[in-house]
């Protein structure tokens, strides 16, 4: 018990000092948490991936023999371009940018032990959602007098869950409960002076939160080979105050600071047989349904992911696939309101990546050590839309496009005791 405690503490101190920007998937939230869930697709409802199943399915921790501690991260590459095009007499003029926002680590450490009477119990330190954009440093805008290009957009959310699972096994049913403690933090910066008395610089400062939740999971395994599985994931409710309330009021947005991390439930399907292994998920995320997720547009989705694994016993190999329609709705309206959320979404918080190709693998050192490797994909995604009459323009006078993809490179540690 001793060691578990400072194995838990550890896993806490890590994650904290290794936190930074995240990026979104489905949505802000990361296709999957740990190495072996992300390379197959982010499919682990019914398959078990040992310690780090902790925030999938924490019914899943029930497969953990004895002691499992998993230790790692994902470096993760986003690129997302924009442009900003004015529609001028004269032919269309762009401001366009990269964003500098490529490059964040994104922590990951769980640890599982197994006690008497069927009782499991772990710990587990995440980074699991976020999004944002960094247009500072463009120069001036080619077509705003006074403006600099991209408004010297610069956004930021973070979010980090630490859970405590446990797990209870009678015979083919596994059941669990993780109570979630999650950390955010949102930064919001641009400047303006266009038309329509707009103000100059809106930086209203970094605001840090902590919400309570909880996961609550169910597995059973027929003893052939195949299961089935269950999670709910509730609600997280996260307050960033004047930092969301100052930035959306200009463009007559009027939030009051909430920004919660919606509500999921899934259901999943898993196979083994021999040396082969599939996973197949489905959940729903309820950003329609979530504060400030809602006001800007956000529509609930739907995720699916499938994963297959070839075990040959000192090494594995798996491969997935993951897609989820943006939830974000593009109004190209002539509404004021409506045009700043399409600016907005695509130029603060492009969480538009839809579809994810996967790949990774597992060295098995020894009987108790052993290494993940994982990459994950998501495909160039392109969007547009007419903002025009967020700036006081008629409609069609400035557009929007944007094009996002990811690349992301896990690895992780695994050791049993």
């Amino acid at each position: 018990m001793t060691s578990f405690k400072k194995l838990t503490g550890a896993a806490l101190a890590l994650s904290l000092a290794t936190s930074s920007a995240l990026y979104a998937t489905n949505g802000d939230t990361l296709i999957g948490v740990g190495a072996k869930t992300r390379s197959m697709g982010g499919a682990g409802i019914a398959f078990s991936h040992g310690a780090e199943s902790t925030l999938v399915n924490p019914a899943l921790i029930t497969h953990v023999q004895d002691t499992e501690i998993s230790f790692g991260g994902t470096i993760f590459m986003p690129d997302v371009h924009t442009d900003l095009t004015a529609n001028t007499p004269g032919g269309p003029v762009s401001d366009s940018g990269d964003s500098d926002a490529d490059l964040s680590m994104i922590p990951a450490v769980a640890i599982v032990s197994h006690f008497d009477n069927g009782v499991y119990v772990g710990a587990g330190m995440y980074g699991t959602a976020g999004m944002g954009t960094d247009f500072r440093g463009l120069g001036a805008s080619n077509w705003m007098p006074g403006n600099k290009k991209l408004f010297d957009m610069e956004t930021t959310l973070q979010l980090m869950q630490f859970v405590v699972p446990v797990a209870y096994k009678t015979g083919g049913l596994s059941i669990g409960i993780a109570p979630i403690v999650q950390y955010g933090s949102l930064d919001i910066h641009y400047e303006m002076n266009g038309p329509g008395g707009k103000p100059g610089v809106v930086s209203p400062g970094q605001k840090q939160d902590f919400g309570i939740g909880a996961s609550l999971g169910a597995t059973y395994d027929f003893g052939n080979g195949f299961s089935v599985g269950a999670v709910y994931k509730s609600k997280v409710k996260m307050d960033y105050g004047n930092t969301l309330t100052a930035a959306a009021a200009p463009f007559g947005i009027m939030l009051d600071g909430h920004l919660d991390q919606p509500a999921e439930y899934g259901i999943g399907l898993g196979w083994r047989y021999g040396p082969h292994g599939v996973a197949i998920d489905w959940k729903r995320i309820q950003w329609g349904h979530a504060a400030g997720y809602e006001d800007f547009g956000w529509d609930d989705q739907n995720v699916f992911a499938v994963g297959y694994q070839y075990d040959a016993g000192t090494w594995s190999l798996r491969l997935g696939y993951n897609h989820g329609k943006t939830p974000i709705t593009l109004y190209n309206s002539d509404n004021p309101r409506l045009a700043a959320k399409d600016m907005f979404n695509l130029l603060g918080f492009p969480a538009t990546a839809e579809d994810h190709i996967t790949a990774g693998g597992t060295y098995q050192f020894s009987k108790n050590f052993s290494a993940d490797f994982t990459v994950v994909y998501a495909l160039n995604e392109k969007n547009d839309a007419d903002v025009g009459a967020a700036f006081g323009y008629p409609k069609n006078a400035i557009t929007i496009h944007n094009e996002h993809k990811e690349l992301g490179l896990s690895v992780q540690l695994n050791y049993k005791f």
